[in-house]
Order: C-alpha cells, then sequence, then structure tokens
C-alpha cells in the first residue's frame, strides 16, 4: 500500500484567489511559507523556509477565500500531486507540485490574545452581537453534569 499524505501548519503569503471550474464547481488556490530551525554542522542556528501551492474545492474553498488573508496562519491535510500543462507561449511543458486540501482549519488570530475575532470583524465590517458570555469565572460546581 502507498501512502500520500501531506500536513503542512504555515503563513498564507498572498491572499486566496477564488476561481471557478467549467463544472461550475469553486476552486481555491493560496499558498503558505513553513519554516525550520536547525543547527549546522558548525553548531550555528540555520532557518530555512519553504514555500507550498495549495489547492482547495467546493463549499471549502469558499470559506478559504471568504475568511482567509496573507499573514494568517492555517493548517493544511491533504496529499500532494504534480501537474503538467503546455505553456501557450514559449510551448514548453511546465510542471507545478501543490497540495489538494482535504481539510483546512484557520489557526489564531494574530494578536488576538486568545480572543477569537467574529468573522465580520475580520473581514472589516461591523460585527452583530453574538454570544454574550459571562464576564464572572464560571464555578465548576454549577455544571449540572
Amino acid at each position: 500500500m502507498y501512502i500520500n499524505k501531506a500536513l503542512l501548519f504555515g503563513n498564507l503569503t498572498r491572499d486566496p484567489e477564488l476561481k471557478a471550474l467549467p463544472s461550475g464547481m469553486n476552486v481555491c488556490n493560496f499558498s503558505i511559507a513553513t519554516n525550520r530551525v536547525y543547527r549546522d554542522r558548525e553548531g550555528k542556528k540555520q532557518e530555512q523556509t519553504d514555500f507550498h501551492n495549495v489547492v482547495v474545492f467546493g463549499r471549502q474553498a469558499d470559506t478559504v477565500a471568504q475568511y482567509l488573508k496573507k499573514g494568517r496562519s492555517v493548517f493544511v491535510e491533504g496529499r500532494m500531486q504534480t501537474r503538467s500543462w503546455d505553456d501557450k507561449t514559449s510551448g514548453e511543458k511546465k510542471y507545478r507540485t501543490e497540495v489538494v486540501a482535504d481539510r483546512v482549519q484557520f489557526g489564531p488570530v494574530p494578536g488576538g490574545g486568545g480572543k477569537r475575532a467574529e468573522p465580520e470583524e475580520e473581514a472589516g465590517g461591523n460585527a452583530s452581537p453574538g454570544i454574550e458570555y459571562p464576564k464572572d469565572d464560571i464555578n465548576p460546581d454549577d455544571i449540572p453534569f
């Protein structure tokens, strides 16, 4: 049995691009940067950054395009795929390796300090009052289960 599984956690390097396929299904493309820190042979700290192209289809593509912006962190789970096509201008064969996402989870909001912004706030609009959480600490003895 063979396995083709990609798990990535990184930051978006550009805003997602939403397009529609001829079939009518939406597809969203974005790229994320991941980094790793390691020590080289001399013991010096080194940092390496990799950039990954991600594509997501369907309803999840709509959600990604609506709520994610450049700089946001994201966890992507999917599979690796390489496509090829002939360049119209030069006629040469082009290749692109990308992660076809099965699942996209949004990371924490930068500068959020633990408070999750409502989607309308993230988009810059006026948020309608949502759930009102109690300002006092919750006593565990008050929970009925």
